[in-house]
């Protein structure tokens, strides 16, 4: 675990795939969250190139701005690029270009000011959290992606910066509310990894200097919540617009689109000139042209963002509600809508799902335990909060208590604990 140098206090930043977090140490000893907008203290990972007034914005008022149909760019899952040969690529934005590196710099240095004005000074020291892999099966893309994550940070004005698992830092964040000493299986699902820690904690152990000893295994895939957007607007969205649709030839129309089309970190570039003259002479390949008028809609008018957010929001209302939730799509044609409840995502995410829990039981394995070991189960992480993935794992890790815990600030809080 990591430990700044003595003097200034550092912050904790989870910097996530979908939302970002910062948080510090209380007088009393406690970990605070920052409120970064109002007093929402979950900021979603979200930057807005205005291209009316030349500034830029942050978090929901970057969305905001985007779904009001100001003129601009918004990007999001920047953390999905670190480790990929996108990250110095140079994209335009505004009447200019940046690199997707220097994008995540700007983000992180709008956090670091933020922490600033709550704080009353501008941190100079922070602890980072990172998935147990950023890139699977990849170790040396991994370890670049965190170097790139370190730079950005230092570029963004942290003299000092240190990393600490983010299942681990959500497991320093549970440990604060155990009334005894147990072993629990930390599951963190964001929007782009899942990550698992078996770890020994309690108010027994709070106070060792060294607990090395009391994480038992750690596991990670990159699967999440962007991951499940996507498999959901391909399965109930895109086949609107002409995904898996058979033309006269009796061929489908070409799949890259779509697939692109219903990924966060790559809907901008469907709106480059050249591609919109490729998808429009994809119209030969359409048996129904409605199909592809409503896919030439979506271009043309930028709404590929619109409808990734319909289907984010559709899955959370069905999580909540256990009910069937729509997706509204009439900005592409009126009383057009899509909808799907708790078993069509079940359907539809089986794959992944399967993957993800195939990982946190692996991480039981590792530790030497056996379910009935487990003293609990604790949940952090906006996804997993999916009511198909917790009715998996449930009945996969049958018996042992499920703990669902602060799913947008655990690991913000945890990452303040291990600066300490």
């Amino acid at each position: 675990m990591p430990r700044t140098p003595r003097g200034e206090p550092a912050i904790g930043i989870d910097f996530g795939t979908s939302n970002s977090a910062v948080s510090f140490i209380g007088p009393d000893g406690l970990a605070r969250l920052v409120p970064l907008e109002g007093d929402a203290t979950a900021m979603p990972t979200a930057v807005f190139f205005n291209a009316e007034d030349h500034a830029t914005y942050f978090g929901r008022e970057a969305v905001g701005m985007y779904l009001a149909g100001v003129e601009g760019r918004l990007m999001r899952s920047l953390k999905s690029l670190l480790g990929s040969s996108l990250l110095d690529e140079e994209t335009a934005v505004g009447s200019g270009t940046l690199s997707f590196r220097a994008i995540i710099t700007r983000f992180l240095r709008e956090l670091r000011a933020r922490a600033g004005r709550h704080l009353g000074h501008e941190p100079r020291r922070v602890v980072l959290g990172r998935p147990v892999h950023f890139v699977d099966d990849d170790a040396a893309r991994d370890k670049r992606a965190q170097e790139a994550l370190a730079q950005a940070a230092a570029e963004a004005g942290f003299a000092h910066v240190s990393f600490e698992l983010e299942p681990i830092a959500a497991a320093l964040d549970y440990e604060r509310r155990m009334e005894r000493d147990g072993s629990v299986l930390i599951v963190d699902i964001g929007g782009g990894t899942s990550d698992f820690t078996v770890a020994r904690l309690g108010p027994g152990r709070l106070a060792r200097a060294d607990r090395r000893k009391d994480i038992l295994a750690t596991t990670g895939v990159h699967i999440g919540g962007t991951d499940y957007d996507q498999k959901l607007n391909l399965r109930r969205v895109m086949p609107l617009l002409g995904f898996g649709h058979v033309g006269p030839s009796g061929r489908e129309v070409p799949s890259p689109t779509f697939i692109d089309l219903a990924s966060w970190h790559l809907i901008h570039r469907m709106y480059a000139p050249k591609v919109v003259r490729h998808v429009r002479e994809l119209r030969v390949n359409y048996e129904d042209t409605r199909l592809h008028d409503r896919l030439m809609t979506v271009l043309e008018h930028h709404l590929g963002h619109l409808l990734a957010s319909e289907v984010e929001q559709a899955k959370i209302r069905s999580s909540v509600s256990g009910e069937e939730a729509t997706i509204d799509l009439s900005a592409v044609e009126a009383g057009l809508s899509a909808a799907f409840g708790p078993a069509d995502m079940a359907q539809d995410l089986v794959g992944l799902l399967e993957q993800v829990v195939d990982c946190a039981q692996e991480c039981v394995e590792r530790a030497g335990l056996s379910a009935a070991q487990l003293d609990a189960i604790y949940l952090t992480g906006g996804s997993s909060a999916l009511r198909p993935f917790q009715a998996l794992l449930q009945e996969r890790l049958a018996g042992t208590p499920l703990l669902e815990g602060d799913l947008f600030g655990g690991v913000a809080s945890g990452l303040a604990y291990a600066s300490r």
